[in-house]
């Protein structure tokens, strides 16, 4: 029997279809899985998606499981351990906006801003329902998306473009993207 999934999925690829039908328009309230998948969007830039989604386990092992308080003490020692790691995006401007992303986290955190409600906020805390028949009717940014990634810059986060945000959303399931016909449209609208 086959699945019917969004086509922007190889139909073949395992760890691709994993990540459609168990994550990807999931709504995801946790403030460091929130966080840590702001990171893995930023890193994607420039690269395919599939790369950070090999490299993920990898990434995470790297940067102790994007837990803010180490990661945000991390000093030069930290820096050339990851710039050597192969496993990982070796990016000195990537790692440093990881960094640095933890400390804003953090900061956040202290001044009793809570990063779910502060993401969530921008959509009213529940997930846009969007109705493609096909993922390419899709945008590629909003005026939401815009809107978030003008204040994550003023905040000091990188790696966070209008197109990064919107496909950060569709992941977090800020926004449910899959496409009508999609096995996991339903189900993902029905966790809305």
């Amino acid at each position: 029997m086959t699945i019917n999934r969004c086509g922007w999925v190889p139909p073949n690829d395992a760890l691709y279809c994993a990540y459609h039908d168990e994550e990807w328009g999931v709504p995801e309230y946790d403030s460091r899985a929130l966080w840590e998948k702001l990171v893995l969007d930023g890193m994607q830039a420039g690269l395919a998606w599939i790369t950070i989604l090999r490299k993920r386990e990898t990434i995470r092992a790297a940067f102790d499981n994007f837990d803010p308080v180490k990661v945000a003490r991390y000093g030069e020692a930290d820096m050339e351990r990851l710039l050597n790691d192969p496993g990982i995006i070796r990016s000195r401007l990537k790692c440093q906006a990881t960094i640095n992303g933890a400390q804003i986290f953090l900061d956040m955190m202290e001044r009793g801003e809570d990063f779910s409600t502060y993401m969530w906020d921008f959509v009213g805390g529940k997930p846009i329902q969007n109705t493609w028949s096909d993922f390419k009717d899709a945008p590629v940014k909003t005026d939401i998306s815009e809107a978030i990634a003008k204040d994550l810059k003023k905040r000091g986060f990188k790696f966070c473009g209008p197109v990064i945000v919107y496909a950060f959303m569709q992941a977090v399931g800020m926004i449910n993207d899959h496409a009508t016909d999609c096995h996991s449209y339903e189900s993902v609208k029905a966790m809305g």
